[in-house]
């Protein structure tokens, strides 16, 4: 029987896999703005979406080709208020961003994960935001930011630039993503990968693929 070889190194996500799902802080987000649901899906289907164009403001925004400030108001033109009041450009995102909060059961995923001994990265897409690199930097051997190097996931580069930096091959690494495309050019380049839906279920699977990691039980 072939032994599968073992994982020595783990890349995460960060929104979403690391933070508050992002549908929950968009949805917070959005009532304390009145901006309507609808508009803001509609903005994610044109601008994010299977048929997107590659330069949408969105890409553009994550490989750092458009500014926050630009972004922000090509994104609130975009947007609509229940009392059809304007929506503020100034700061838009940055609002978005304060509702989502740290994971801690995932935090304390990637400190035992640490703890074992295992590489652990940061790959991560962004939208401008700032990240807490106060806590985060001594969490990860290498972090992937988007628009540092203007590449985006699932752009397959991107892919590569992390696993060179990490000096591991595709076989010997594990990809913890919560977008399912971003999980399946993973697959293609021969890593492991979760599709992460919530913390115990992505715990649960990375113990089944990492023997004898001693990982942190559920704090209720």
């Amino acid at each position: 029987m072939r032994t599968q070889p073992a994982i020595t190194t783990v890349v995460f996500d960060y929104g979403g896999v690391l933070t508050t799902p992002g549908r929950t802080a968009v949805e917070s987000w959005a009532r304390a703005e009145g901006i309507r649901p609808e508009s803001f899906s509609a903005v994610l289907r044109d601008w994010v979406g299977r048929d997107a164009p590659d330069d949408s403001p969105i890409h553009l925004l994550e490989t750092g080709e458009l500014s926050l400030t630009e972004f922000d108001g090509m994104l609130a033109e975009r947007l609509v208020r229940a009392d059809e009041r304007r929506v503020v450009a100034e700061g838009l995102l940055s609002r978005l961003f304060s509702f989502m909060e740290p994971d801690e059961e995932m935090m304390r995923l990637v400190t035992t994960l640490r703890a074992s001994r295992a590489r652990t990265g940061l790959l991560s897409n962004s939208w401008g935001n700032s990240y807490p690199w106060q806590r985060l930097g001594p969490m990860f051997d290498q972090t992937i930011v988007s628009g540092e190097v203007g590449l985006r996931k699932p752009d397959p580069r991107i892919y590569h630039l992390a696993l060179r930096r990490l000096d591991t091959k595709p076989e010997h690494t594990l990809f913890i993503d919560d977008v399912r495309a971003n999980v399946a050019t993973a697959e293609e380049l021969g890593m492991h990968t979760i599709l992460h839906q919530d913390a115990q279920r992505t715990r649960t699977r990375l113990t089944e693929l990492i023997p004898g990691l001693d990982a942190p039980e559920r704090q209720e």
